[in-house]
């Protein structure tokens, strides 16, 4: 038994780091995709060879981390079958269908266009060109697409049925899981981060750039191109992030409450602007949840209804079965005890069903299919200890939430600020020593931003691999745990090498480009 929880916690940490590391990578590959397009784009409109250099000094570090992402991004996909083959098996028919249009179609098509758009510079006409590096832009978006479907599926499962005679879950409708509301929402807020995120970059790049002396008019060019889409980045960010929370507090409220740090909902609940959790608090113990907070009042019914009266459940509702109805009536539904009970009969039914099929009892089988039927949407829960294990991380899940939520606000100031910079008295305020400050302390601030969303949006399903199907605990490997710490710790060893070789490579390029005219 302590094998195998060191192998769970493990294999979690080995898959975290290895999706942590990829995230680093891959919303700078959307958002600089898009600048160099659109950077191309007014090249081919004016003829000016001055945005031609520009497009292809942020194109070179496009280059740069869109191969790092995709070294990344294959070992990450590897470990679905190393790390976790029981999970797999249980959805490999739903779980990898979008894998493989997203190997098939997107990847192929960035490596296609990708080619082209950095060897066909005057072999091709320029409209071609041009339009190779918006089909590259498009494809990065398209991979990004599939693999959040994916994602989005194991948040909220939709468009399956179980199969007791395969033992898995199979696809009955593609469309449903395509077009799962979760997945369109995570989708457009991943990309439009990715736009903030490469915005804060190259206006990063350009202020230290401008600081240089040598590139003021390329830099102030880019820095414009950047702030623009950084800011429509940002802007939209924030309004499908609203979605996200609406989405989630329907399909996910375990993970709304974590989020919140909140135990004991209430009709016209308030949300937490900032505050501090106690530690030593844990479910159904009768300890406030925060030791200091300021809240907004009736803020998070507001947030995930549009009216200030929802009731909002914190974790102990969650766990009691309890909601308060309109007229406040206090009812209780199904608890958490009474799904792992559901759950168990499911499990059992399955083995049943199973012992049946092999028995040849057409009786029995029918009999356990039934059972199975009944209560499968509770099959996750029987694989649960205690009803407290079904409550992810709160201090991670509300701290890495709130510290998002924080710098998305000062990143809406951030671009407004640029915004200002660059278009006030001829943009003489981008190029002040205090300005470049600002703007390349910044760069490290989108990334801790944007990671944090990535652990609010995987902490807080925890411990569900699948919400409600399968837990971490049922989901692994059948490896020893020495294997899994081995392979953590190499690949902890060459993605922070992978990272420090880009962050050297890119810096460099950028001190030699600043030494001379990139323009040319």
């Amino acid at each position: 038994m302590t094998d195998l929880i060191q192998t769970v916690d493990w294999s979690r940490a080995q898959f975290a780091l290895t999706a942590m590391y990829h995230w680093l990578f891959v919303p700078l590959t959307i958002g600089l995709a898009l600048i160099v397009a659109i950077m191309e784009t007014i090249y081919v409109r004016t003829s000016d060879p001055r945005w031609k250099g520009i497009t292809k000094f942020w194109m070179t570090l496009f280059g740069i981390n869109f191969a790092c992402g995709v070294a990344t991004g294959i070992i990450l996909e590897f470990e679905f079958g190393t790390n976790w083959s029981n999970y797999s098996w249980f959805v490999g028919d739903i779980f990898g269908a979008p894998l493989a249009i997203e190997g098939l179609l997107a990847f192929f098509m960035e490596a296609t266009f990708v080619a082209v758009m950095f060897f066909g510079w005057n072999k091709v006409s320029r409209r071609f060109h041009l339009a190779s590096t918006w089909l590259t832009a498009l494809g990065v978006c398209l991979s990004a697409l599939w693999i959040l479907v994916a994602n989005a599926w194991m948040q909220n499962p939709v468009g399956m049925r179980f199969d007791p005679a395969k033992m898995r879950n199979v696809m009955d409708n593609f469309m449903e899981v395509a077009f799962n509301a979760v997945a369109v929402n995570k989708f457009f807020h991943a990309v439009f981060s990715g736009w903030c995120l490469a915005g804060v970059f190259v206006v990063g790049v350009s202020a230290w750039l401008m600081i240089k002396g040598r590139n003021n008019d390329a830099a102030r060019r880019s820095m414009t191109v950047g702030a623009w889409v950084g800011l429509a980045g940002i802007v939209m960010t924030l309004c499908t992030g609203h979605g996200s929370a609406q989405q989630v507090s329907r399909v996910q409220p375990m993970k709304l409450a974590a989020m919140e740090g909140l135990y004991e909902g209430s009709r016209g609940q308030d949300l937490v602007a900032a505050g501090i959790l106690d530690p030593a608090k844990k479910p159904g113990d009768g300890r406030q949840a925060m030791l200091f907070s300021i809240d907004i009042p009736k803020g998070l019914s507001l947030l995930i209804d549009g009216t200030t009266d929802r009731f909002v459940p914190g974790i102990d509702d969650l766990i009691a079965g309890r909601t308060i109805e309109a007229d406040g009536d206090t009812v209780y539904s199904t608890s958490y005890a009474d799904r792992i009970a559901s759950g168990k009969l499911a499990i059992a039914a399955l083995r049943d069903y199973e012992r049946a099929r092999k028995d040849a009892d057409p009786k029995a089988m029918a009999e356990a299919e039934a059972t199975l039927k009944a209560n499968f949407e509770n099959f996750g829960y029987g694989y649960l200890p205690s009803p407290e294990d079904a409550v992810p991380p709160v201090g991670l899940t509300f701290y890495s939430f709130h510290i998002m939520v924080a710098l998305g606000g000062y990143l809406l100031a951030f671009f407004a600020l640029v915004i200002f910079a660059c278009h006030c008295r001829g943009g003489r305020m981008a190029s002040k020593t205090w300005f470049a400050v600002v703007a390349i302390a910044s760069i490290p601030l989108v990334w801790i931003c944007s990671q944090a969303g990535w652990v609010t949006a995987e902490v807080g399903r925890q411990p569900w691999t699948i919400q409600n199907l399968l837990p971490v605990n049922a989901a692994i490997s059948d490896i020893p745990a020495s294997s899994v710490q081995l392979t953590f710790w190499i690949f902890a060893a060459l993605f922070t090498l992978m990272l420090a070789a880009e962050a050297c490579i890119m810096l460099r390029y950028i001190s030699h480009a600043s030494k001379g005219d990139i323009t040319r």
